[in-house]
């Protein structure tokens, strides 16, 4: 069975190039436009890691999202997946607000920027998704 990656972004081009790159290397790519949508799709597949961008309806839409994954009671059994932050802005959540006591509430398991290093990102969602699935990596 391959492993099920949720991507959340807006950015259709984005979305499809990761998804053919994704699919090239095996992987089930799902596609959400909003984080409303992904959020419903984490719910209804389970994928086995979540890819999402900060800005797409508001300029901060993927940290709502990451705060739902690991907060709202109806996401607990999905609190373990990997999350990876994929965004234009440079600065991760903990530098972007480095006085911030919340900061925890909105940090990704990976922070990514675009454009994509590519070796990099496959090496790291092998890892997240080996773990996940708890293979030996």
């Amino acid at each position: 069975m391959p492993a099920k990656v949720l991507l959340i972004d807006d950015d259709s081009d984005f979305r499809a190039a990761v998804k053919s790159l994704l699919e090239s290397r095996g992987y089930h790519v799902l596609e959400a436009s909003s984080g409303h949508e992904g959020l419903g799709m984490v719910l209804e597949h389970k994928p086995d890691a979540i890819l999402v961008d900060i800005m797409m309806e508001t300029t901060v839409e993927g940290y709502g999202v990451t705060y739902a994954l690991k907060y709202r009671d109806e996401y607990a059994e999905s609190r373990n997946i990997p999350l990876f932050m994929i965004s234009s802005i440079e600065e991760s959540p903990d530098e972007r607000f480095p006085m911030s006591a919340e900061v925890e509430m909105i940090r990704p398991d990976r922070y990514l920027t675009k454009p994509l290093d590519i070796p990099k990102f496959l090496e790291l969602l092998e890892k997240a998704v080996g773990a996940a699935k708890g293979a030996v990596v």
